[in-house]
Parts: structure tokens; C-alpha cells; sequence
């Protein structure tokens, strides 16, 4: 009798807790209290005693309550306190807290990859006539694992964005695991400025899209090879006009991993910048209709990138993630003796352009690129004669929904056309989302590369590689 009697009186204050949750809501929203009840009549515990516990379980996890969920993480705003958890959002997870002080939302993102690479040729000779083998590799990876945690502090305008990001397939490298992020103040709808670790806005994969991609985080070999990286500094965006936005960097220099501060020059010489129009509404956040849009939308895009680099601040080469400035042979400029004997570059000019346009409709999209590099002001040994190298690249990417939010199939290809080269790849794919959305997804990929300028153990391409590859991976990305 004294058990029944507790779970009575715990029932009672459960049923009161419920009462004045929707006196709250029904406030915030201006409805009745008597409205209200029916989003949550399914949710109400029942009052006899042996139900108690089931009922208050039904009440944090059933279909009912979950609509309820919703309506609190709607209805609260600003700085009104919520014992809820919110519903999911794309890309950023779920909320684990909301207090009147910020918010956390935490998201993961991981993927697991076959990859086989044994049809490759065995050998690559550059431009140079220099010859090395090919490791040809056939293994399995859970390749990347990003923990995100992001919301905002004291006032909504400031927001925060932190992360743990390893790459398991460069286990034992330099800036393997990385512990990095972003602070934000949002001015007004023109102006956002933030300081931290932002991917250079120097071509379209770079904007922010990521992992939003036709492949699982495989670029074609023409964006990887004229892309900039991530490095820390100082970045602007915001909205010029409606379809016209804009972000810019000042940064320390291309790519900060697996490089440390000491080995930074004493200025702010990489800028990186893109201006996106969009004439005929939103566009979304990556490639591909997976949408579907009912009309036609399109959208253009500018980015500029100028950097002045030193031998010293570059990663090893070998580096995870690595992104170096290289010749269209995949040769590193800064080689010793590369131009000649007794020749050594120790500071370079990088400069480059790229223009993108893309169209999308009713599951059907046409994407491209196009590229302009060239690097000049050469320093160190014997230099002085060395002449500009340019490379110029595209590529261009087509896919379509065969099944709406469900199967997409896509094809690709780019090349880069410099003094040292003309390297190219083409790929054929299929995504299949089994819960018709992005959270997770089954993508195989088959590649052909020839001399491929770019590669490192994270991408399923080498440096040098020439041939068929393949590869089928497993994706999370809530």
C-alpha cells in the first residue's frame, strides 16, 4: 500500500509538471491550454499504479511527446530555459542543452571504406624522369571520425563551432588527430566575422558544403589539385543582396596541418575569397537534386586566392590532408635541385582563379569548374631566371535521382592542362540513402586516374597513380 501510494503521489506531480507545460506553451503560442492538450493527450501517463512507470516512459519517448519536443524547441527562443531535447537538424545533430546562457548541439560524422587500388600501375617517372613505386593498396578503414559540438554563448549572435576530426587512415602521421574550430559574432544579416580554423573559401568544395558531395569525401583530382586548405585566421561573410553573398579570409597560410606556429612567416599574406549569385533562389549546400526541385535554379560563383609560401611553412609531404603547391607532374616546387642543379626554391607566389556555374532540376543537375594557377616571384638559389609556371583545369560533374531521396547515380571527370603535364580522371558512382534523407548513406564509386597530380593515404587515389580503382563506403553524417 505505501509503494502504491508513492507512485500515486509521483503521478500527481508528473500530471501537474505536464499542466504547466502547457499553460507555457499555450502562452508562448498564443492558443488555449484546451488546444494544446491535444498534441499531448497520447502522451498523458495512465493513473493506475502499475502503469505509472511505462506512462511516464511514454511520455519522454512517444510519437506524441516527440511533436510536443518539436513545438517547445520552436516556441522557446532567445533565452527562455527548455528541459526538451530538439528535434534533429541536418548536419547539426541534436541538442543536448539549452539554457538561458547558449545552447549544444552535438553532431557526428564518420564513414567506412573498401578501398582497392591493385589495378594500378606499379610505377610513376614525372616530368623530370625521376621514376618511384606505387603502393597499391586494398584494405579497410574506418576512414574519418568528426565529433562537432556548436550553438551559441551569452547572446545568440555569438556562436561557437569545435570539433575532434581523426583520419584513421593516416594513423601515425602528422596532424592525424585534430582538435580545432571557429568563434562567430553575427553583426546583421551583412556581416558575420569569426577567428579560428576555416577551410579557405578558394573553390566551391571549400565554401562550407562539406560532406554534401556526389562522392564520400573524394574530391576529383583537378579541385584537389588547385583547391586551398584549412588554416587559422580571420573570415567575413554575410549577404551583399538577395542571391548575392560573399566570404573572405585573411589567413597564416594554404593549409595549417601538420604545420606549427613556429614555422609560420611574420605575416598575414593569404587571402582567399568567393562571391556566389544565386538569380533564381536557393541553390542548397552541396551537388546534386537530391531535393528535387520543381523549377529550375542555378547558381555562379567567383573565388580569387593569393598566398605567399615558404618552403618552411609547407606540410611534409606525406602530410595528412596535404595540399602543397605542385607542379602539374605532382612534382613539390620546393624540391631541392628539381630545376636544375643547384637550383632551390625557398619562397614562392601562389596566385589562382576559378569560376563555377551549376543548374539543377527535378533530381537533374549539370556542375562545373574551371581553373586559372600560376606561380612567379621565386626566391632562393639560383632562381632568378625561372619563369612563371601556369596550369589551367576544369572539371564537370552530372547526376541524376533515379528514385526521389532514395538512388542517385552521377559521373564526373576533370583535367589539368600545365607546362609539366596534362593528368586527368573520370568516375561513375551510386548513392543510396535508405532512409531517404542525407544521414546515411551507401555510396560505390568506380575511377579511372591517369598520372594523377595529387594523392594521399585519406583519398582513394596516390600520387602518380594511373588506372582503375574502386571503392564502396558507408556513411553517418547527423
Amino acid at each position: 500500500m505505501d509503494q502504491n501510494g508513492q507512485l500515486e503521489k509521483q503521478n500527481k506531480e508528473l500530471m501537474d509538471q505536464i499542466a504547466a507545460m502547457r499553460q507555457m506553451l499555450a502562452k508562448q503560442a498564443g492558443t488555449s491550454p484546451q488546444d494544446l492538450e491535444k498534441v499531448t493527450a497520447d502522451a498523458t501517463p495512465s493513473r493506475t499504479p502499475e502503469n505509472t512507470t511505462a506512462g511516464a516512459a511514454s511520455t519522454l519517448t512517444g510519437s506524441s511527446e516527440a511533436k510536443t519536443q518539436q513545438a517547445s524547441a520552436t516556441l522557446a527562443s532567445g533565452k527562455e530555459k527548455s528541459n526538451f531535447w530538439s528535434p534533429y537538424t541536418l548536419n547539426q545533430g541534436y541538442k543536448i542543452a539549452n539554457t538561458e546562457y547558449g545552447d549544444v548541439n552535438l553532431s557526428i560524422y564518420a564513414y567506412g571504406r573498401y578501398l582497392n587500388q591493385r589495378a594500378l600501375e606499379p610505377t610513376y617517372t614525372n616530368a623530370f624522369g625521376v621514376t618511384s613505386n606505387l603502393q597499391r593498396r586494398q584494405d579497410f578503414q574506418l576512414n574519418k571520425v568528426q565529433i562537432k559540438f556548436l550553438g551559441w554563448a551569452m547572446s545568440p549572435k555569438f556562436r561557437y563551432f569545435l570539433y575532434a576530426w581523426t583520419s584513421n587512415a593516416t594513423q601515425g602521421q602528422g596532424a592525424q588527430v585534430v582538435l580545432a574550430g571557429n568563434l562567430n559574432y553575427t553583426f546583421n544579416k551583412y556581416l558575420t566575422v569569426g577567428a579560428g580554423i576555416f577551410s579557405l573559401p578558394g573553390a566551391r568544395s571549400v565554401e562550407g558544403n562539406f560532406p554534401f558531395w556526389l562522392s564520400v569525401d573524394s574530391r576529383l583530382i583537378a579541385d584537389e589539385f588547385f583547391r586551398p586548405s584549412y588554416s587559422s585566421g580571420i573570415k567575413a561573410s554575410g549577404t551583399i543582396a538577395k542571391g548575392l553573398t560573399y566570404q573572405a579570409m585573411v589567413a597564416n597560410n594554404r593549409s595549417t596541418l601538420g604545420v606549427s606556429a613556429a614555422q609560420l612567416p611574420n605575416r598575414f599574406n593569404t587571402i582567399s575569397s568567393v562571391l556566389v549569385w544565386m538569380p533564381k533562389g536557393e541553390y542548397g549546400p552541396g551537388w546534386g537534386d537530391f531535393e528535387n526541385n520543381k523549377s529550375t535554379v542555378t547558381r555562379f560563383g567567383f573565388h580569387f586566392n593569393h598566398s605567399d609560401e615558404n618552403k618552411q611553412s609547407q606540410p611534409n609531404s606525406d602530410s595528412f590532408e596535404n595540399v602543397q603547391m605542385r607542379l602539374s607532374d605532382g612534382s613539390v616546387i620546393f624540391t631541392p635541385n628539381l630545376f636544375g642543379p643547384g637550383i632551390t626554391i625557398t619562397d614562392a607566389r601562389y596566385k589562382m582563379v576559378s569560376f563555377d556555374a551549376g543548374i539543377k532540376r527535378r533530381g537533374f543537375a549539370l556542375e562545373g569548374e574551371y581553373y586559372w594557377q600560376w606561380f612567379n616571384d621565386f626566391r632562393g638559389t639560383n632562381t632568378s631566371n625561372l619563369p612563371t609556371d601556369y596550369a589551367y583545369g576544369y572539371q564537370l560533374q552530372a547526376s541524376a535521382m533515379l528514385k526521389p531521396k532514395s538512388l542517385q547515380l552521377y559521373a564526373g571527370g576533370s583535367e589539368i592542362i600545365g607546362q609539366y603535364g596534362r593528368p586527368w580522371d573520370f568516375r561513375a558512382g551510386a548513392n543510396y540513402f535508405p532512409f531517404g534523407n542525407k544521414v546515411v548513406r551507401w555510396n560505390s564509386e568506380f575511377l579511372y586516374v591517369y598520372r594523377s597530380p595529387v594523392g594521399y593515404s585519406s583519398v582513394p587515389y596516390p600520387l602518380g597513380g594511373t588506372g582503375p580503382i574502386f571503392h564502396t563506403t558507408l556513411e553517418l553524417a547527423f
